[in-house]
């Protein structure tokens, strides 16, 4: 018999010892706390726990038993330190936290993991700390980057006209997997279209931490308030909706639902 719990936080002890074995899967989610527009609510982490929520239902559903540790809620720092109210920590703080995480698992042989990621700032400690720990035991523990995977589905769902609309930091696919998951703390009332012919330090912006010249893309020090003022750029939230939500998370459940029974499950067998 498998517990109806999948939040690890909400096992007593002994359920615990009872469920969490070598055959159990393990998802860390975790994401942000930034300016995603004056539209949406600041942290990200939420539509990350949701879809591992989600994830995990559908694993189960395969056979699979699977859990969710505690979010993280803050992301590792990058441009966003200027969002008010953001709350972020540096890369080494954020590696150390995932390194003593995946230290506590593997202590009790729980090996299979799948990091549910929703911030870009995530994505080096991440690789940082599963190359690591592969070398180090041969855990082998992959990441799921929903956003930068939703990109590419947003094509496919919406259509590449439509989805270069909609898409992009304080767009898709956040507002409209808010739209989905939780409605009732958006407010669309105060959207904003994307800024433009932003420019920082009298060189036009290209973007998060990017300028361009000559038509050339060139990385630089620019913090997110310069770049968006208002949490969005690149997609306009007008374009996104509840219906987007739905059908991205369902194709984002059904990859990770499957990548968990197919590979995570199995250990990564050869």
């Amino acid at each position: 018999m498998m517990t109806d719990k999948i939040k690890i936080a909400e096992l007593t002890s002994e359920e615990a010892r009872q469920y969490l074995n070598k055959d159990a899967v393990i998802l860390l989610p975790m994401g942000s706390l930034e300016d995603q527009g004056t539209h949406a609510p600041m942290g990200d982490y939420l539509a990350a726990e949701c879809v591992a929520l989600d994830i995990a239902r559908a694993a189960r559903a395969e056979g699979v038993p699977t859990f969710i540790a505690p979010v993280i809620p803050f992301g590792g720092a990058d441009y966003f330190g200027s969002s008010h109210g953001g709350i972020a920590i540096s890369q080494a703080t954020l590696a150390a936290l995932l390194d003593d995480m995946f230290a506590s698992l593997a202590r009790h042989g729980l090996t299979k993991i799948l990091v549910i990621n929703g911030h870009g700032g995530n994505v080096g400690p991440i690789n940082d700390v599963s190359l690591k720990w592969r070398q180090k035991n041969g855990m082998f523990v992959a990441s799921m980057y929903l956003w930068q995977i939703s990109y590419e589905l947003l094509k496919d769902i919406l259509g590449p006209e439509q989805a270069a609309k909609s898409s992009g930091h304080g767009g898709d696919p956040l507002t409209s997997i808010g739209l989905h998951y939780y409605p009732e703390i958006l407010r669309l009332d105060l959207r904003q279209a994307p800024p433009k012919g932003q420019k920082a330090m009298g060189v036009e912006v290209a973007g998060f931490a990017a300028i361009k010249y000559d038509g050339a893309r060139l990385q630089a020090p620019i913090e997110a308030i310069e770049s968006a003022p208002h949490g969005v750029w690149g997609g306009d939230p007008v374009h996104c909706s509840a219906e987007t939500g739905k059908a991205l998370s369902d194709r984002l459940v059904k990859i990770g639902a499957g990548f968990i029974r197919d590979h995570v499950a199995k250990g990564f067998a050869a």
